[in-house]
């Protein structure tokens, strides 16, 4: 079990210079009036037993009474206690930071948070009394030297009635004050070690908790990058594009200009073409980054552009209403574009299909060719690269290529 984080500040040698002290000591005051607003309403549901105790103690409980009364106890705890007890998780959730850097998943049991209201309004009020007793005792000490000049200080089998007999507790006094933030963050880490085992929610529960913020998170990064990626594309495209375009019209300007044989020419003319061969390699660089076709008509267009571009016969199946999000859209195409590449190094299919439909949210995207099969990923076909962008969309890639045919790319997304 991993012990909170204020108990391990706790062994460090610079623990009396951190803000660990100030912390334990936020998490131990804020316990008292949270104890006693969670006392309050469980004292009154507990009203029945109190007043079964008192006529207990005093013989004026009838048998009939008690068990009424007893009955009628158990009945407003057990029926309206969770309730009481319900906000708890949602408080010490927020306390628990004062004394643990972990943060806490509540669990939804009701009687989780119960348990941990008994815990808080009996067990805890002891531990703490001790602690004030213990605090109590040392401050005496310390001061020793002056209390007893108001009168003798008994400590249980020892009476100091001077101040010279008073020194020496004195002395420990002192050393026990640099003690006191240890114990503070004894008691601290003791409650929030309780508060975690009783209030967090089960293993199952937790780890699905982490997994949705995982997902989460990662859907926030997919997001990032695809609108970086499409400003990269609009500045290309707006900027470095254009003024490759100008420089080119120029270079060719200039060499009709000049004339046939010369080395001006010939030297404007090497730069003209390299020029025009390096906007053509641009603007095979902005579309695989972001085809303008896919940005400006979405992805059914996109992908009968990307079919009449391939080396094999391509047939499109595309049925979608709308426009899709910009990461969906993307996702699908490369995916799309990168099989369609395997389909004509790897295959040798003679044609190829891709269906495009969408129901119920979901997004499917299939790639069916006519040959060979016997795809595997593990061969570096480029596979569990298709894997890796669909599941970062929160999607999945699905593969069947039976040896002889036909190999079938299916991908889902979440749209």
């Amino acid at each position: 079990m991993e012990l909170p984080a204020v108990l391990t500040a706790a062994r460090r040698r610079r623990f009396l210079i951190s803000a660990w002290p100030w912390r334990a000591l936020g998490f131990v005051l804020s316990t008292v009036p949270l104890a006693l607003i969670v006392a309050a309403p469980l004292g009154l549901l507990a009203a029945p037993w109190i007043i079964l105790v008192r006529q207990l103690a005093t013989g004026a409980a009838e048998p009939v009474g008690a068990l009424l009364l007893f009955l009628a106890g158990g009945v407003l705890l057990s029926g309206l206690g969770p309730l009481v007890a319900w906000p708890l998780g949602a408080v010490e959730r927020l306390r628990l930071r004062l004394a643990d850097d972990r943060p806490l998943t509540p669990s939804r049991s009701r009687w989780r948070r119960f348990g941990y209201a008994l815990v808080l309004v009996t067990a805890v009020p002891a531990s703490y009394a001790a602690l004030v007793v213990a605090v109590l005792l040392i401050g005496v000490c310390a001061f020793s030297p002056l209390l007893v000049e108001s009168g003798p200080i008994s400590f249980g089998v020892v009476t100091v009635v001077t101040a010279g007999q008073a020194v020496p507790y004195a002395i420990g006094g002192l050393i026990g004050l640099c003690g006191v933030p240890h114990l503070l963050a004894v008691t601290a880490g003791a409650h929030a070690a309780v508060a975690r085992a009783v209030l967090r929610a089960d293993g199952g529960a937790e780890l699905r908790a982490e997994l949705v913020e995982v997902s989460r998170s990662r859907a926030r990064l997919a997001d990032a990058f695809e609108a970086e990626r499409r400003r990269i594309e609009r500045d290309l495209h707006d900027g470095a594009q254009q003024k490759l375009v100008g420089l080119t019209l120029q270079l060719g300007l200039a060499r009709l200009d000049l004339p046939d044989r010369s080395p001006a020419a010939a030297a404007v003319g090497t730069a003209h073409e390299q020029a025009k061969e390096l906007m053509a390699e641009l603007r095979e660089l902005i579309h695989g980054i972001r085809p303008q076709l896919l940005t400006e008509l979405g992805l059914p267009a996109a992908l009968r552009d990307l079919a009449r571009q391939s080396a094999t016969p391509v047939r499109v199946r595309a049925d979608l209403g709308r426009r899709l999000s910009p990461q969906v859209e993307a996702t699908a195409y490369f995916v799309v574009a990168e099989a369609l590449a395997n389909v004509a190094k790897h295959s040798g299919a003679g044609s190829a299909t891709v269906s495009l439909m969408e129901a119920n949210g979901l997004l499917a995207v299939e790639v069916v060719d006519d040959g060979s099969g016997g795809a595997d990923p593990a061969r570096g076909t480029g596979l569990t690269g298709l894997a890796d962008r669909a599941a970062a969309a929160d999607g999945r890639l699905l593969l069947s290529s039976p040896p002889g045919g036909p190999t079938v790319i299916r991908l889902e997304l979440p749209c």
